[in-house]
C-alpha cells in the first residue's frame, strides 16, 4: 500500500464536497502536469491512502483521509473544448490525461500547512520542500502515521 497527498482547491472540489457526492466518491480530473499524471497512471493502487489536501485557499492543509477507488481511466475534461482543462492534443485515440476516482474515507481535525511545517516527523514531506508544487505527491508510511495520529485528536 502507497499513500499519497492530493491537492484540491476548495472552490472546485471540496473534501465536504466529497463526503456528499454518491458513494462518497468523485473523479479526480484536471491535472495536467506530467509528473502527477504518471504517478496516477503508474503508481496508484485502488486501496492507497490518500491525504486529501485543500490548496489555493485562505488556510491550506489536509481536510480529510480519502483512498484510490479505481485504476486510472482517461481524464474526460481534457475532450471538453468549452471547459477549463481542454486540451486540443488529446484525442479519444490518444489520450494525454488521467483520472482516478478518490473516495473519502475519515473527516478528522483540520490540519494547516502551518501545523505541517512545525511538525519535526514531516520535514522531508515532499509538500513542505521549496518550491514543491506538485498537485500530487507521495507521502512515507511515517508521514501518513503521524498525520493520522494528528487529525484524529480533539481539539
Amino acid at each position: 500500500m502507497r499513500y499519497w497527498l492530493m491537492k484540491s482547491e476548495p472552490d472546485e472540489v471540496s473534501f465536504d464536497d466529497v463526503l456528499a457526492a454518491p458513494g462518497q466518491t468523485v473523479a479526480w480530473f484536471g491535472v495536467r502536469n506530467y509528473q502527477a499524471r504518471n504517478f496516477m497512471r503508474d503508481a496508484m493502487q485502488i486501496g492507497d491512502g490518500i491525504l486529501f489536501y485543500h490548496s489555493s485557499c485562505a488556510v491550506p492543509g489536509v481536510a480529510g483521509i480519502a483512498e484510490v477507488a479505481s485504476g486510472p481511466y482517461p481524464d474526460a475534461t481534457q475532450f471538453d473544448s468549452a471547459g477549463k482543462y481542454f486540451d486540443p492534443k488529446a484525442t479519444q485515440a490518444q489520450p494525454r490525461w488521467i483520472s482516478v476516482d478518490v473516495q473519502a474515507k475519515e473527516k478528522g481535525r483540520y490540519l494547516t500547512l502551518a501545523e505541517m511545517r512545525a511538525m519535526p516527523v514531516l520535514e522531508d514531506m515532499v509538500l513542505l520542500q521549496k518550491g514543491s508544487r506538485l498537485s500530487i505527491s507521495p507521502v512515507t508510511s511515517g508521514q501518513w502515521n503521524a498525520i493520522l495520529e494528528f487529525v484524529r485528536t480533539k481539539d
